[in-house]
């Protein structure tokens, strides 16, 4: 037993570093077919460098950068007010110009005298209130280099990268992929994130900073639809 709970302490101790998700994985570029060789001259084809072309990403494997700038804001609020209130009546039928009443002794004691009648009466009130509200605000900005991994037909590209960061006792995971219009690109080779179509933008973390500022399982299930109270 002290030894397994020595291993667990050097467990504790060892900081992981950064994993990859394969998910996220940058796609190499597809290798050209090899070109023959000519017959001495100066141009060879497959070996040309274009003059005039930008660098904007275009290609499979092409690196793009994305600026992120994200910033959303939500609020909403709900109030709910029910009530409800029923009352029924019978009043005691006249027989004969005289009101029915009748004595049963010994069958229901409490009703036990001349002066039972046959009116009826009941009546139920229901009053409900309910009021909520809440807000979120996100932001993220930064920068981050994806890699093109399909050239769809009507050549909008299909990128998705990952970055990685290290630091002490944690890391820190941002995860991104979506379309991109190529007219959106700047000729610095960088696009908004907010032009991005469905976009897909993680940022997580893992390690000690991150345990301890999320909630336990104990409590998770407290707070959970499983708990009736």
């Amino acid at each position: 037993m002290t030894l397994l709970l020595g291993l667990l302490l050097l467990s504790g101790c060892q900081t992981q570093g950064p994993v990859r998700d394969i998910n996220y994985a940058p796609v190499r570029p597809v290798a050209p077919p090899p070109v023959p060789q000519g017959n001495g001259s100066i141009f060879q084809n497959g070996h040309e460098v274009s003059w005039f072309e930008d660098l904007r990403a275009r290609r499979v494997g092409d690196l793009l950068t994305i600026t992120l700038s994200e910033n959303t804001s939500a609020n909403k609020s709900a109030k709910t007010n029910a009530k409800k209130s029923t009352k029924n009546e019978i009043g005691n039928p006249t027989i004969l110009g005289s009101t029915v009443q009748f004595s049963a002794p010994g069958i229901i004691p409490l009703a036990s005298n001349d002066n039972n009648s046959l009116a009826f009466g009941t009546s139920s009130a229901n009053d409900f209130k309910g009021e909520g509200s809440s807000s979120q605000s996100n932001a993220l900005t930064g920068n981050i280099t994806v890699t093109v991994i399909e050239v769809l037909p009507n050549r909008n590209l299909m990128i998705r990268g990952e970055k990685r960061i290290g630091i002490n006792q944690g890391n820190e995971y941002i995860r991104l992929s979506g379309i991109v219009r190529p007219m959106d690109i700047t000729p610095e080779n960088t696009v908004e994130s907010t032009r991005i179509a469905d976009p897909t933008i993680i940022y997580v973390g893992d390690g000690a900073l991150a345990d301890t500022s999320s909630m336990g399982w104990l409590a998770r299930f407290f707070n959970s639809a499983l708990m009736p109270f």
